[in-house]
């Protein structure tokens, strides 16, 4: 989601980018506090007055988005959740953990940081604009500033993930429960009627004039969708259990010489399991690359004998490597973060397997079904002890 991310600051510790959709809205914002909200609230004023005010309450702004992610990361870094960044989009801002929270608990503090940041900075801006000597332009910008803020705690509220509120209710449900995999379902599903209320008053507010409600539904399409893929990731980490690398990869895989041309790592490759990628070594029986069959279809066929693997293979640089003592869920989350469908696995510097999107998606299924097997015999033993 964040591919284009430029960082613009490190905050104790923490990277904070930002992504270039960014752009749109600060600029919408701008326009609106300039051209609308500020000419109303500050009357018979030029219109550089106005421009000043919007650049001066929109930087405030987003650094208060910046301060209430910052909220998340620091009490993440209490919990022990390693935090990879912060990061201001179309949305406004999000924190990018790595990993699972640890428990319920942890969940809860990180998820409450960021609105008890943001409650803080609404009031502390209606108390200086309730305070100011004399109503006016910086009066008008501390008054939208403490609105503002508090408007984003109530919508952040919201008991849908991934919003604060939706995190809350999520821990609240795991604490009870002890399983995450049934807290996460059932958050999502009232996080799923917030979302269809939400896309619901847009599309209203649209058909009677009001294009802010395109906004709202677009905010409440967003929820729904990262609900959904919050859901997906917790179920496939959980089917997933203590499964390792070594439990699924393919143990020492075919692999290509790198300063051999592709017409003759074709014919070598002739009635040997197909693959879709192979690692790459070098004349060391070093790993030095992966080289993906698609590249082959890249290259005009008579051109086989003057390109080598070399030169078409993926660098080390871009490849995934893991150990086989990793979790297959961490390898999971590198290879879908890199954008990758294998990954190879190295021990002490040497070449033992290669894992493959496909392998963890076995697991996966194998994983759901003894899941599902679990519940149904604990719902028949359920019903046997009831009957009894």
């Amino acid at each position: 989601m964040f591919a284009s991310t430029i960082t613009i600051a490190r905050v104790a510790g923490v990277e904070i980018g930002i992504n270039w959709t960014w752009i749109g809205i600060f600029v919408l914002i701008l326009w609106s506090l300039a051209g609308v909200e500020f000419p109303a609230a500050a009357p018979g004023r030029p219109g550089w007055a106005y421009a000043a005010m919007g650049v001066a309450a929109t930087a405030c702004f987003f650094t208060s988005l910046v301060l209430h992610e910052l909220g998340h990361a620091l009490q993440a870094r209490r919990d022990g959740v390693q935090i990879e960044g912060i990061t201001l989009w179309l949305f406004g801002g999000v924190a990018k953990f790595a990993g699972r929270f640890p428990s319920a608990g942890a969940e809860f503090r990180i998820a409450i940081a960021g609105p008890l940041v943001t409650l803080v900075l609404g009031m502390c801006f209606g108390a200086a604009a309730a305070l100011w000597p004399r109503s006016g332009a910086v009066q008008a910008v501390l008054a939208w500033l403490a609105y503002i803020n508090l408007a984003l705690l109530a919508f952040n509220l919201l008991p849908a993930i991934p919003l604060d509120g939706g995190r809350v209710l999520r821990s609240a449900l795991w604490a009870r429960s002890g399983n995450l995999a049934s807290a996460t379902h059932r958050a999502t599903l009232v996080g799923g009627v917030v979302a269809a209320l939400m896309i619901g008053a847009g599309l209203v507010t649209v058909l009677y004039g009001g294009l802010g409600g395109l906004w709202l539904a677009l905010i409440g399409w967003f929820v729904l969708e990262a609900a959904g893929a919050e859901e997906r990731d917790v179920v496939i980490h959980d089917a997933l259990g203590g499964a390792t690398v070594a439990s699924l990869m393919t143990v020492n895989p075919v692999t290509v010489a790198a300063d051999e041309s592709l017409d003759e790592m074709a014919a070598r490759l002739r009635g040997t399991p197909g693959h879709t990628a192979y690692p790459v070594v070098n004349a060391a029986s070093e790993v030095v690359g992966l080289m993906p069959l698609q590249a082959l279809a890249e290259v005009p066929h008579a051109e086989w004998i003057t390109n080598t693997v070399g030169a078409r293979m993926i660098p080390a640089d871009d490849v995934v490597w893991v150990s086989p003592p990793t979790p297959a869920r961490d390898a999971l989350d590198l290879m879908l973060e890199r954008e990758s469908g294998r990954a190879v696995v190295l021990e002490g510097g040497r070449l033992v397997g290669i894992l493959s999107l496909t392998d963890v998606t076995r697991a996966v299924a194998r994983g759901r079904d003894a899941i599902q097997l679990r519940t149904h015999r604990r719902v028949h033993s359920a019903s046997a002890a009831e009957r009894e």
